[in-house]
């Protein structure tokens, strides 16, 4: 089974954002981290995302707000970030605290600075095919890796285990873009392991650690795992089993060191894009 690392996808990225920021005039490329409270995940990916700028030669900024800051100052707080010239994208840790409307959030975000898709704008220009839209970084992160190993889309039978707003649905629909012919499951879906069996192309973010195991596996597929968690040992694991797809998938992505990896340099990529229509 090859493993599909993604510190070289990442690395083609880095080349990308290269050229686009040699070009562009005036400041180099800033990104805004607004984070509200301490979850250990937001300040895991805070910490990843923070390195990846500076590794890829771009300014990054955390604004970290208590997780009690009332829904009307953070309002106000991240309306300033939002207006900042000097910001050209921003990334909005989430989930925030239940008190904080976060569907105002996303709803007030300039898109042209929402690098993870969470607009209103954004979504639609992503479900109608726009290109002109972010969408959420992990979903783009999973078509970057499957590009990068030079795998072929197009006409494949691609199955999506998950169906959130962050993963599963953009990512199905930048598959449909690709000319794959997509099923989206979920933890309901009934028959869930026959249905995962015929696809060509299994993507697991349905959000439980080891979840998918080789029985949901077809001969020779490709599998991409987007979950992330942290097993009884205290190690980092994905939605897939990935031991137990030895001798049975073609090639599959390890937790850690797949798309996580590639994310965050999406993310850059995307700030980049955001600060040269800006310029």
């Amino acid at each position: 089974m090859i493993t599909l690392k993604g510190a070289a996808v990442s690395a083609k990225i880095k080349e990308e954002v290269a050229l686009i920021v040699k070009d562009l005039p005036g400041k180099t490329p800033k990104l805004a981290i607004v984070r509200v409270g301490d979850r250990p995940d937001d300040v895991s990916y805070e910490r990843g995302a923070l390195k990846k700028m500076e590794n890829f030669g771009l300014r990054a900024e955390s604004f970290c707000f208590p997780e009690d800051i009332s829904y009307e100052a953070f309002k106000e707080e991240f309306s300033k970030i939002n207006q900042d010239p000097d910001v050209d994208g921003i990334l909005l840790l989430r989930p925030l605290p239940g008190h904080i409307k976060e569907s105002d959030i996303a709803g007030i975000i300039d898109p042209e600075k929402d690098l993870d898709g969470i607009s209103p704008e954004n979504i639609a220009r992503v479900f109608s095919g726009d290109p002109n839209g972010f969408a959420p970084c992990t979903a783009e992160a999973v078509i970057q890796v499957l590009k990068g190993y030079d795998i072929p889309i197009q006409g494949k039978l691609v199955t999506v285990v998950g169906r959130s707003m962050v993963v599963g649905r953009p990512l199905s629909m930048l598959l449909l873009k690709e000319n794959a012919t997509v099923t989206i499951c979920h933890t309901r879906t009934e028959n869930l392991m026959e249905v995962c069996r015929k696809a060509e192309i299994l993507v697991v973010a349905a959000g439980q650690k080891k979840m998918i195991d080789a029985s949901y596996v077809g001969s020779d597929a490709i599998v991409i795992d987007v979950g992330i968690h942290v097993d009884e040992n205290g190690n980092l694991c994905g939605d897939v089993d990935c031991d137990s797809l030895e001798g049975k998938a073609s090639m599959a992505t390890p937790v850690p060191g797949g798309v996580g990896t590639v994310t965050t340099a999406v993310l850059a990529k995307h700030l980049v894009k955001a600060a040269e229509r800006n310029r």
